[in-house]
């Protein structure tokens, strides 16, 4: 199951705080309604004291009617804004917490062969289908042991596993493997992403958002996990 992720919140708060500025001591309402009210204060005394002889421009006074309506607009959008991104965390920590414990494919290459386990899993992605697909696993001298081939396969995530034996049939030592992949299609090369088994061991939220503790493989974000087995 490809798991679904919540979209990166960086550039939201990025527009965000560039509508908002550098936040003051007054709420943004109660700054919006100053500002209202001075304009008011200054377009009616504008009216009062015009000349009559010369009065003022209607096209003058709707201009400024329409800067104060954009900034109250702007103002609106802000607080939408911020609605939505308070929102989009909150999303981000429960799909998140709801990892916990589980197995997870994200970018990298290796695989843990244990003869516990008697098989090591890892995956991989390919950015469009392909004809013929082969995995070449790698020992920790960069010798191949084995090689699977998988035939044709549609584009997206592939799971696969691998049984612990060389070419030969003869069970390899346990330890930490590579694997590679190569896959095409018509005779040309089609792209693919190495994925590697871990397990979410718990999360971090920072300024950058949501992110996962994968084991010993590292911290990952929520948008590198790309099947949750």
């Amino acid at each position: 199951m490809t798991a679904t992720t919540v979209n990166d919140t960086n550039s939201a708060a990025s527009v965000y705080a560039a509508l908002n500025g550098k936040s003051g001591k007054t709420t943004g309402a109660n700054a919006m309604t100053e500002t209202e009210d001075r304009f008011l204060k200054l377009l009616v005394t504008q009216l009062r004291n015009q000349d009559p002889l010369n009065p003022l421009d209607n096209a003058q006074m709707t201009s400024q009617m329409a800067q104060i309506s954009t900034v109250n607009g702007i103002e609106k959008l802000n607080t939408t804004l911020q609605s939505l991104i308070s929102n989009s965390n909150d999303a981000q920590k429960m799909q998140a917490a709801a990892m916990v414990g589980k197995g997870v494919l994200v970018p990298g290459a290796g695989l843990d062969q244990k003869a516990a386990d008697g098989a090591a899993y890892a995956g991989f992605d390919l950015a469009g289908p392909a004809d013929s697909t082969t995995i070449t696993i790698n020992d920790a001298n960069g010798i191949a042991v084995r090689t699977i081939k998988l035939g044709g396969m549609a584009a997206g995530t592939h799971p696969f596993r691998w049984d612990g034996k060389s070419d030969s049939g003869a069970a390899v030592a346990d330890g930490s493997y590579t694997f590679k992949v190569a896959a095409q299609r018509g005779g040309t090369a089609v792209d693919s992403t190495a994925l590697q088994l871990g397990l979410v061991t718990g999360i971090m939220n920072s300024s950058q958002g949501v992110s996962l503790n994968v084991g010993n493989l590292g911290t990952f974000k929520l948008s590198d996990v790309k099947e949750i087995l």
